[in-house]
């Protein structure tokens, strides 16, 4: 079964480049304009982000943040692409793929055969070809605790990658893979990372490493930690080179400061609103921002340290002892209610979460039911403690049948109010069964530090999850803590149980979709029990763009109606985003406007050209 290309659906590029061109055409015919102006008033447009994250690092193989993932999109490629109105797997750098058969002519998922695209060249002018897919998977796989930190679920089983041509790569597996065609996995040029010795260390760093190799439809071209990302537009973008000729991630570490920056226009873009600023933002008076309320991707919620080890045993960190007791996990979680954050903190932009995959990947969808619950209840969060030995101290802190008082230290993203006020929600709420928490609110960047350093007892977290579940799964398997300490490790919670793993497996090897999806659920059913890795709200996402910067409806939600711009499974809002006509980046003067109508002959003549490209286009992506 071979799988067809379908169109992509953002088949408008070509039509834009076109206009570009026509705009470049009739700029040329104007008068020349004082060199200061001309500084000023460039027909190049940039499109200004702020984030709230800084990148974890630039290497892909080792790239565990949002943000960093996010910023991969726009210079790298996949194999396959999702569709942002179906979800379905569509080509990216394979136009085709399929699985092998065996003997009796019977499928064999445990090989994949991919056709690749012959027309892409990366960044630099070298030439795609099957060489790369081929370094890049087997390097990953030979590469362990290194050039797989992030990535480990894609090669697990990975026996060997072969070029079977030019443009044509088999992956072939010890055992069928559920994920052939779902191989989130960035493909390098192989004759610029073959160069580096250390591929777990190396980050682009140094001037000599800018522009970044890639194929994607931006370039990155700057890196300036803690400040920015500067992306430049790649004009030999396979699929249509980008509207706006720069994107930059500007970071900014307070919620508030983003969206005074987006009123002042020093930025263009914010994601992650309060209900408060949502509220403010849609009101009159902001006649230039727009606000996009989309079905998001992610959970928040928080983990509980279970007494951190290396997989060779060593114990990692001083996470107190008495949360290795499920019974303390599970009260802990007894005493949160979750309708109460959604009300309160998120101001009914969000939903209580169970399991760690939203509902809209409504297939692996967890809901426990009856006496799997483990719902608001603080009276039975104190009945359990008072049952196991927890007694209640003079000063309303209970103590551990060790003698142990159960005091804890929460960390809590400080860029994020709703995560801050969630903090201080839950430590009201485990003071009233007997629990002390020290709410310790740090930068972003440093959460990871402790929980990888496994100095702490609550720590909070949130992913965003794929249409295809495996990487979120990976985080809590036994083989994603490091194998020893120091080492480099893709768990997000220390959590370890041999059931899980052995469902994880399962799940990887099965073919059958409902009967993968019922493995994957029973795992979220396992996490949701020990109350290690916990779930709060599916918050909605809620962002804004000035509309005078950003032609309003040209960005490709994901999904599509309804859903995100910022953190999307690929990067169709960023390649797709139009700039505004009003954009004083077009350098437009109202004498260019003038100039316009005698130029409609230009543009004219163009339309055979676009009706031509468009064609061809659409003959290439079928």
């Amino acid at each position: 079964m071979m799988v067809r290309r379908r169109v992509s659906p953002a088949g408008g590029a070509p039509f834009r480049g076109l206009a570009a061109a026509g705009a470049a055409l009739l700029l040329a015919g104007l008068p020349a304009a004082p060199a200061v102006a001309d500084e000023e008033s460039t027909s190049e447009h940039t499109l200004t982000m702020a984030v709230s994250q800084e990148v974890d690092t630039l290497n892909p193989f080792t790239a565990i943040r949002l943000i960093s993932t996010s910023a991969m999109r726009l210079q790298y490629n996949y194999l396959t692409m999702y569709d942002p109105e179906s979800d379905e797997v569509i080509p990216g750098l394979a136009e085709e793929w399929a699985p092998g058969e065996d003997e009796d002519g019977e499928v064999d998922p445990s090989v994949w055969t991919y056709q690749l695209r012959d027309d892409v060249t990366f960044s630099d002018g070298e030439a795609f070809d099957a060489d790369d897919v081929v370094w890049t998977f087997n390097t990953m796989k030979e590469e362990e605790d290194g050039a797989n930190t992030a990535l480990a679920n894609y090669v697990k089983n990975l026996e060997e990658a072969t070029a079977l041509g030019d443009h044509e790569v088999q992956l072939t597996f010890d055992e069928p893979v559920a994920l052939g065609e779902h191989m989130r996995v960035p493909i390098l040029p192989e004759h610029v990372w073959s160069e580096i010795d250390d591929l777990a260390e190396f980050t682009p760093a140094e001037e000599d490493d800018f522009p970044v190799v890639g194929t994607g439809p931006f370039v990155l071209t700057e890196y300036v930690p803690g400040q920015r990302l500067v992306y430049e537009a790649n004009d030999d973008y396979y699929d249509g080179r980008p509207a706006f000729d720069r994107v930059v991630m500007e970071y900014y570490d307070e919620q508030d400061a983003q969206v005074e920056a987006l009123r002042s226009g020093d930025v263009d873009f914010i994601q992650s609103l309060t209900a408060a600023q949502t509220e403010e933002l849609s009101g009159e008076g902001e006649g230039n921002i727009v606000v996009n309320e989309g079905l998001g991707r992610r959970f928040l919620g928080f983990t509980i340290n279970p007494g951190a080890e290396a997989r060779n045993g060593d114990e990692i960190g001083d996470g107190h002892p008495a949360l290795q007791d499920k019974t303390v996990r599970q009260a802990i979680m007894h005493a949160i209610d979750k309708e109460d954050l959604v009300d309160r903190v998120y101001g009914g932009y969000a939903e209580p979460a169970e399991g760690n995959i939203p509902a809209r990947f409504e297939n692996f969808y967890y809901v426990p039911e009856g006496d799997d619950r483990i719902d608001f209840d603080p009276e039975e969060a104190e009945r359990m403690l008072d049952d196991a030995g927890y007694e209640m101290g003079d000063d309303g802190v209970r103590e551990s049948p060790d003698g142990d008082p159960l005091e804890f230290r929460m960390i809590v993203h400080l860029d994020d109010p709703d995560r801050v006020r969630t903090g201080e929600s839950m430590v009201e709420w485990l003071g009233d069964i007997g629990i002390a928490v020290d709410q310790q609110n740090v930068d972003s960047g440093e959460v990871g530090e402790y929980l990888d350093a496994g100095e702490y007892d609550l720590i909070f977290t949130g992913w965003s999850v794929n249409p295809d579940p495996d990487s979120i799964l990976e985080l809590h398997t036994c083989d994603a803590r490091p194998a020893e300490p120091g080492d480099g490790m893709s768990s997000d919670s220390w959590f370890c149980d041999e059931e899980y793993d052995e469902l994880y497996a399962a799940q990887g090897v099965e073919v059958d979709a409902d009967e993968r999806a019922a493995i994957i659920q029973e795992m979220q059913a396992i996490l949701y029990d020990e109350a290690v890795m916990n779930t709060l709200v599916y918050p909605r996402q809620v962002e804004a763009y000035r509309s005078d910067v950003i032609e309003e409806g040209s960005m490709t939600p994901h999904p599509d109606p309804g859903g995100i711009f910022y953190g999307q499974d690929d990067m169709w809002s960023w390649w797709t985003a139009e700039p505004a006509e009003t954009d004083a980046g077009s350098g437009l003067s109202t004498t260019a406007l003038v100039a316009i109508g005698g130029a409609v002959v230009v543009v004219v003549a163009g339309v055979g050209f676009v009706l031509w490209r468009r064609s061809a286009t659409a003959g290439d992506r079928e």
